[in-house]
């Protein structure tokens, strides 16, 4: 007869697994490492940095200063960059054409960063907010509606002119329908076959991105707009799925889930449907968060930062995007 005693105190005592260090880290079940960073980099054609007043110790980088930056990614082991270029507003019109110039900021950005360092993977955001004077990320009619098919095809030039300049991973972040299998089909018939595209597929229409349009200056073109008409809603769960779904079969390598530490529900639900590598993206307001926290004395600052990106990672993402990545992969070494 089986004793079912044998599960219940005193003889089932859990903590026993926690006794020590050793033990603790013998029997863990969610490990970060090095591979699973991501740093954003914000990009300048100025010939200094500057400071981002939302996101404490995080500047928009000139050239010099991001080629310091990616030789410091290298050294600590870290794989990947992923690059948002700051746009003059000379340079900006209301269809973004600046995006996809073969001269641009960020195709000039891709090929010195290729010619240094040819081993750090370059991830390119493919969105025209940086580059549309009314800071939406795409086309818009007399009604301020942002026009599906129209911003596709502009997409699809921006997508191809980071794949030649070397990108190897372009990342369409604009929430447009189709946008994927336009972007695939494009690349395939230009023989980028090997260029792998990361989609932001779940993209939430979020209040943490406030410190990214502000570092990226899109915020003030914004004003009062917002992107409720094909960001995702807060309030939808299943929706991601369907996107997500959608993404796959049109071609993505990989899907986003953005913003991370507030969707870790939709990280999870992805990650056990679906047989695809899952990124997450700690955000602008997500680190501004927790930066001013411990600024304030609430919070220690290593602590908290490397509690919140294990939990995305415990969610079931095999990528994180975060602003702390340097910071993290030196922890990792202590």
């Amino acid at each position: 007869m089986k004793n079912n005693n044998l599960s219940r105190y005193p003889n089932t005592r859990m903590r026993r697994l926690r006794k020590t260090r050793a033990i603790r880290e013998l029997v863990e079940e969610t490990s970060l490492n090095v591979n699973d960073l991501i740093y954003p980099a914000f990009i300048t054609d100025k010939n200094n940095s500057e400071n981002i007043e939302l996101m404490p110790d995080i500047k928009r980088l000139c050239m010099n200063d991001l080629m310091q930056t990616a030789e410091k990614l290298v050294s600590h082991g870290i794989n990947a960059i992923a690059l948002f270029p700051v746009i003059d507003k000379k340079y900006k019109s209301s269809n973004g054409e600046e995006a996809y110039k073969s001269d641009g900021l960020i195709q000039k950005t891709i090929a010195k960063l290729k010619s240094e360092f040819p081993e750090l993977l370059i991830i390119t955001d493919v969105a025209l907010d940086p580059y549309t004077t009314h800071g939406q990320d795409g086309i818009i009619d007399d009604k301020n509606y942002v026009i599906n098919d129209k911003t596709i095809q502009i997409l699809k030039k921006q997508a191809l002119s980071h794949a030649e300049a070397g990108a190897d991973i372009v990342a369409p972040s604009d929430m447009m329908d189709g946008r994927i299998g336009a972007i695939r089909t494009e690349l395939e018939k230009n023989n980028f076959h090997n260029t792998l595209i990361l989609s932001y597929a779940a993209k939430y229409a979020s209040c943490f991105y406030g410190p990214f349009r502000s570092a990226v200056n899109s915020g003030d073109s914004l004003a009062s707009g917002n992107k409720y008409n094909y960001q995702m809603d807060p309030r939808n769960s299943d929706e991601s799925l369907r996107e997500v779904a959608l993404d796959i079969s049109e071609g993505a390598d990989i899907v986003m889930i953005k913003p991370a530490m507030m969707y870790q529900d939709i990280i999870l639900k992805v990650k056990e449907k679906f047989a695809c590598p899952v990124f997450a993206y700690q955000v602008s307001g997500e680190y501004a968060m927790l930066k001013a926290a411990a600024n304030a004395g609430y919070l220690c600052h290593k602590e908290s930062v490397m509690e919140s990106v294990l939990s995305i990672k415990r969610s079931g993402a095999s990528g994180i995007f975060t602003y702390n990545a340097i910071e993290i992969a030196q922890w990792l070494k202590e």
